[in-house]
């Protein structure tokens, strides 16, 4: 049985939540302690997570970057927080879906089982993890992880998008707009700065590999991986 974990400090919509996530054979727990999630996370080990944005102490977004530090399981933000800048927020601190109250209950049944088949379910099975190995470097985009020479770094979950993206590409050029697509999925919010930042700290944790020069700019079109085994 899939476990889920709501947080969510409304009692009434938590209650109403577990009552309707258990009569479809989910095992669904709630959080009281809103000062730190993360012992009930751990002890739990949930398959997934419904999180409010406007928590007593820390809000939702610390909580979901939280997380993303030590589980890739599917997050999915519940909030009266109806403003499109407010789910950009939610998907750029990694979440995967996003529900403004009110709610159908139904809509969240079916999201929360719809991201269970894609995890775990018939499509997980059928879907091989996808891994990038060059020379002694690999990459692991759902993981989140890079390695080389037995030392391993974490990524966002946008620097590991944009490194899928832009090695799967090569030898090709990445355009911007494709990077846009694929990472944030609306161009409409996300300005030039926000992508080179992204690049920007990319870069470093691969520095930090001790990979240099690996991803190239190509001025006014985009990026380009031109990755070279140093010793």
């Amino acid at each position: 049985m899939e476990k889920i974990l709501i947080v969510e400090d409304d009692p009434k919509i938590a209650t109403l939540l577990q009552d309707y996530l258990r009569r479809y054979n989910l095992d669904a727990h709630i959080t009281t302690d809103f000062d730190d999630v993360m012992p009930l996370f751990e002890e739990l080990t949930p398959h997934l997570v419904l999180l409010d944005i406007n928590l007593p102490k820390y809000d939702g977004y610390f909580w979901c970057r939280k997380i993303r530090e030590v589980s890739v399981c599917p997050i999915i933000f519940i909030s009266a927080r109806d403003g499109e800048l407010d789910q950009v927020m939610a998907l750029e601190n990694g979440a995967d879906d996003y529900i403004t109250k009110p709610f159908s209950y139904q809509v969240v049944i079916a999201k929360v089982r719809a991201q269970l088949r894609r995890v775990y379910g018939d499509f997980a099975n059928q879907y091989q993890e996808p891994e990038f190995h060059e020379g002694t470097l690999s990459f692991y985009p759902l993981k989140f992880t890079i390695e080389r020479a037995g030392k391993t770094l974490e990524l966002s979950k946008n620097e590991a998008k944009l490194l899928e993206v832009i090695w799967r590409t090569a030898p090709n050029v990445a355009n911007r707009d494709l990077l846009y697509e694929e990472i944030w999925d609306e161009v409409t919010f996300i300005d030039d700065n926000t992508l080179s930042v992204n690049v920007a700290r990319l870069r470093k944790k691969l520095l930090d590999l001790g990979v240099k020069d690996s991803i190239k700019s190509v001025r006014g079109y985009g990026y380009q991986w031109v990755y070279k085994e140093e010793s």
